[in-house]
């Protein structure tokens, strides 16, 4: 038996049938509603941990120590799954994390002509009406390592969650593929 009601499946009437046979077809939104929540922490390529500070709007991939893992401040990511309607874009994920006991959103915001990874203090919300910017579709790396995942930014197609050198940081940012079929080890995370 399935519980369902009128907010989870639209329909309208279509038309009648033969023998007076009612006939419906589904409606399709682009609403995201709060699935499950996992928990661990993100790896580059160069097992580096992805770590968050809000107070400077900045998340870098740190070598970090198996006592500063334990503490985990920063660095243990909830990664927040949401249903939708059948997409091949990818398995719709939100980030959140705490740090000093305040819980923080990743989102994307553009900035004098760029995209820039921020945090904004607050929960991410169980449902989301419409396009969001703390939406990303997770996808796996390559079709040959499974436990590998790329996200890619739901407003804008072709760019993914990435690391890129900035001076001594190894920074968290938006990157653009060039190509579809390219594989670039930055977006790699696991």
């Amino acid at each position: 038996r399935v519980k369902m009601s009128s907010e989870e499946i639209l329909v309208y009437a279509v038309k009648f049938g033969e023998n007076f046979c009612l006939y419906f077809e589904g409606l399709e939104c682009d609403a995201f509603c709060k699935d499950k929540t996992l928990q661990g922490v993100l790896r580059n390529v160069n097992s580096q941990l992805l770590v968050a500070r809000p107070d400077l709007n900045v998340a870098a991939f740190e070598d970090v120590t198996d006592q500063e893992i334990k503490a985990g401040n920063g660095m243990r990511f909830n990664i927040h799954c949401y249903k939708t309607t059948p997409s091949s874009a990818g398995l719709p994920v939100a980030f959140s994390v705490q740090v000093a006991d305040k819980s923080y959103y990743l989102c994307c915001e553009k900035e004098c002509g760029k995209m820039l990874i921020r945090f904004r203090e607050g929960e991410v919300p169980e449902d989301i009406p419409d396009q969001s910017n703390i939406i990303f579709f997770k996808k796996t790396f390559t079709s040959c390592s499974s436990r590998a995942f790329k996200f890619e930014y739901s407003l804008e197609r072709g760019m993914f969650l990435a690391f890129e050198e900035e001076g001594s940081l190894r920074k968290l940012t938006l990157k653009k593929l060039t190509r579809e079929d390219e594989v670039d080890e930055t977006m790699k995370l696991s």
